[in-house]
């Protein structure tokens, strides 16, 4: 008998076990019978309600009134304000950023661009370790720039970078903004 003829013989008998065996086994399943489900049903259905919950409370939001006055126009790209703002230094009084000043590393990326990665003791002073967004890892100490915004560094605590930015307010006025970089490795 070839092998061709062998494994077709195999496969009817296969085909008879199945429907001579699994067949009826299948078909008993499916059988009419839902005295059990129907008994489960009527024993949900029986059970004592419960009391609902009262709806929370819905709290108003007093509204809030823009008045944009006096501020800078948002559709107005930053980098132009900027250049207009450095122009116009010598107009403005008070706070101003020296743009005389040699530029330091960490200047070159926003500060959400940079994250504190750690510190280090050296020499009885406290160090910062800031990763910037292109993978490197800076040290600082405090009086360091860090930030396109003119961020000096006034403390360094072992969580956290405190500095004090200095950020256009108005076209020609400048004006000091406090922020931290928080530990985040």
């Amino acid at each position: 008998m070839s092998p061709y003829k062998l494994l077709l013989s195999c496969r009817k008998q296969l085909n008879l076990l199945i429907f001579c065996v699994i067949f009826p086994v299948l078909l008993a399943a499916c059988s009419d019978d839902f005295s059990d489900l129907n008994h489960y049903i009527s024993k949900v259905k029986a059970r004592p309600k419960g009391p609902i919950k009262p709806l929370p409370e819905v709290e108003m939001v007093e509204p809030f009134i823009f008045k944009p006055e006096g501020l800078r126009d948002p559709f107005k790209p930053l980098d132009k304000s900027l250049q207009d703002d450095e122009t116009d230094i010598a107009t403005g009084s008070g706070i101003r950023p020296d743009i005389n000043r040699r530029k330091e590393a960490l200047e070159a990326f926003p500060l959400d661009g940079l994250k504190m990665v750690g510190t280090i003791e050296m020499k009885s002073s406290l160090w910062g370790l800031v990763k910037a967004s292109d993978g490197s890892i800076h040290r600082v100490q405090t009086g360091n720039y860090m930030g396109v915004n003119y961020g000096k560094i006034i403390d360094i605590t072992s969580d956290k970078i405190d500095l004090m930015e200095i950020v256009p307010d108005k076209p020609g006025t400048w004006r000091e903004q406090q922020t931290s970089l928080a530990l985040t490795e």
